[in-house]
């Protein structure tokens, strides 16, 4: 009994890239409309209530990007009305309203890949495809920490001897840079020692291996299968022109309605793939809590 955040990284990460991968270079209003739905009701069932604020956010952003584009296009034959002597169409509207929720729903989906795919996950998946990728990516990452304390430490001492004063804006830019200046010396010096440490403990002498050891279990599998299943009826539906659909100069739909139904399922079931999982692991887990 396995949340979906709980997978194998590798299984997490080609389904989300499966998931945006397809909404971002796809305009069909079908598929834009479940990658919205899909990605907002995966992350309420994550978040429950909260990171209310988030949502939002990302309304205001929709609605942002839904009116930039009819207020900017004017490419279309339905005139709603003329504002500045500037033609606004149904199609440029409904065509931003399109776009904004390809965006938006894109949006969600890396808002819950990021609070997923961990520094570590990450690293594992840099470090099965590229070692020194993955070193480099590791550095960087434990360094944003280290830049923070030292540069801390480094303006707290300034202060304690009277170097500069916080209301004086020339003395602010002066310490700045040489919190910046010695912050350089000690990042190049700490790289130093990194490098002789590392060199020390036999870095590069043999097989590296990775801080947490993810497995591939039956669960995994079975997701991942359904994963490349799915993905495929719904590169198949696209190849064979189901998504095709155009918005200028005016509405039509060009494709076969046989694939355009198997494809549109075909991505429906994708995209609640998490939440079914999800939905399935609450349920069991408030049963077996009430045989307690």
């Amino acid at each position: 009994m396995r949340s979906f955040s709980e997978y194998d990284p590798k299984v997490v990460a080609l389904y989300f890239f499966s998931v945006t991968g397809l909404a971002m270079f796809c305009s069909y209003p079908a598929i834009t409309a479940m990658t919205l739905g899909g990605g907002v009701l995966y992350y309420i069932v994550r978040n429950r209530r909260k990171r209310i604020k988030s949502h939002l956010f990302f309304f205001l952003l929709f609605l942002a990007l839904a009116l930039i584009n009819p207020l900017i296009s004017h490419n279309g034959a339905t005139v709603l009305f003329v504002m500045n002597d500037n033609p606004v169409t149904l199609e440029a509207l409904l065509y931003g309203i399109n776009s904004a929720a390809m965006v938006v729903g894109v949006l969600y989906w890396f808002r819950s890949f990021t609070e997923i795919m961990t520094s570590e996950k990450l690293l594992y998946l840099t470090g099965t495809l590229s070692p020194k990728l993955s070193l480099v990516l590791s550095m960087a990452l434990r360094f944003v920490p280290l830049f923070r304390r030292q540069s801390a430490k480094v303006s707290d001492a300034q202060k304690a001897m009277g170097l500069f004063k916080e209301d004086n804006v020339i003395d602010d830019v002066r310490s700045n840079m040489r919190i910046f200046s010695v912050l350089i010396t000690w990042a190049l010096e700490n790289g130093i020692i990194t490098a002789d440490s590392m060199a020390a403990r036999g870095f590069g002498t043999g097989r590296r291996t990775q801080f947490t050891n993810y497995r591939m279990r039956r669960w995994d599998y079975l997701f991942l299968a359904a994963d490349i299943v799915l993905m495929t009826l719904c590169i198949w539906a696209a190849a064979s022109g189901a998504y095709t659909f155009e918005f200028y100069p005016m509405i039509r739909y060009r494709g076969s309605a046989e694939h355009k139904i198997i494809g549109e399922a075909a991505y429906g079931i994708l995209v609640l793939l998490p939440v079914i999982v999800e939905l399935e692991v609450n349920i069991r887990w408030k049963y077996l809590k009430s045989k307690i």
